[in-house]
């Protein structure tokens, strides 16, 4: 779907405060390496990840993305009565019910005519929450939408190291729970507003979705484990890729080389070189999170973003790409006038 007038007002990403880098998580599960002959440094050699972030101990999903929001809220310099429905968008959540969304609203004190919902669909959700708020933006039905996400990789680390270091682990349930010491921490939030409210707002043009949900198993997680299958995952993902930039190149007007910025969710050093050869991206319109901050979920595209921003590699008026895949397998690609 296109819009006409619907902008981004403000984006926010917060940066846990511990550090964990791949080496340390490899010296705590060397007996099994040992034990399996795998070489020590496979996780920083595959993954092309040397550390990640991780929150405080007893840090919830919730706080993080409040405190993602605080500062959305803040960078927009709106009154938070005016914003009309806030979509939690984080795989990791505070408990099955309440929703995260319902936490975070309350932490805010938002209004109560003020709509609260999470949205899930893996690492796609943040994309999703966007295109959500912007549909109700287009049709007048809310004025500002807040966006947020808080995801929280120590628990399922640390309880995957602990069942590597289990006796019982062989080869082949090593490589199923391999990607989960992948994951990092962080939070987001997006501000999005109708433009004639927010005239110097960045535009949000629209975006196009595809599915191939026949490989829905190929990747299944709980808050504690997640098993995948990752060779298959991102040879079937490269193919779901291609099909959805075809279509975003038909619905969107997209020439590879007009576009300034191509901001995408990021696995791995794999996963986003295998994508950039693929769609014969220019590395230097790639701005790469994954070596400092691993697979931060549906939290990545829109971290990504704000980093590329503060650093100066996206400028008023250039054209970017956003392109999300999820587990399941769904794709999103949509195109921001920066």
């Amino acid at each position: 779907m296109q819009f006409k007038n619907v902008v981004i007002q403000s984006l926010a990403a917060i940066e846990p405060p511990i550090r964990v880098t791949s080496r340390e998580i490899s010296e705590r599960i060397k007996p099994t390496l040992q034990r399996l002959g795998i070489r020590p440094n496979l996780l920083e050699e595959i993954s092309g990840i040397l550390e990640r972030r991780v929150w405080q101990a007893n840090t919830q999903p919730s706080d993080g993305a409040t405190m993602a929001a605080e500062r959305a809220i803040e960078d927009a310099g709106i009154d938070r009565s005016s914003i009309g429905v806030i979509i939690n968008t984080s795989v990791c959540r505070d408990f099955l019910e309440p929703s995260t969304a319902c936490i975070v609203h309350g932490n805010l004190g938002l209004p109560d005519n003020c709509l609260n919902f999470d949205v899930g669909n893996a690492c796609l959700a943040f994309l999703n929450g966007m295109d959500i708020a912007a549909r109700m933006i287009e049709r007048h039905e809310v004025e500002y939408a807040l966006i947020v996400d808080g995801e929280s990789s120590g628990p399922i680390t640390d309880a995957t190291v602990e069942r590597m270091l289990n006796d019982d682990m062989d080869e082949q349930q090593f490589r199923a729970e391999f990607a989960s010491l992948t994951l990092g921490s962080g939070a987001a939030a997006m501000i999005m507003a109708r433009k004639d409210l927010v005239p110097e707002g960045h535009a949000y043009r629209g975006s196009v979705t595809r599915s191939a949900t026949e490989f829905n198993y190929l990747c299944r997680g709980h808050m504690h484990q997640m098993m995948t299958d990752t060779r298959t995952l991102l040879t079937e993902g490269l193919k779901l890729a291609a099909k959805t930039f075809q279509a975003a190149c038909s619905a969107l007007g997209w020439v590879v080389d007009e576009l300034d910025q191509f901001v995408i969710h990021q696995v791995s050093k794999v996963h986003t070189e295998s994508l950039m050869d693929l769609l014969k991206l220019d590395p230097q319109k790639v701005h790469a999170i994954y070596p400092k901050m691993g697979n931060i979920g549906p939290a990545s595209v829109p971290i990504a973003l704000a980093k590329a921003v503060e650093m100066g590699k996206i400028n008023r008026g250039d054209r970017v790409a956003l392109l999300g895949i999820g587990s399941g397998l769904n794709c999103s690609m949509a195109e921001v006038v920066w």
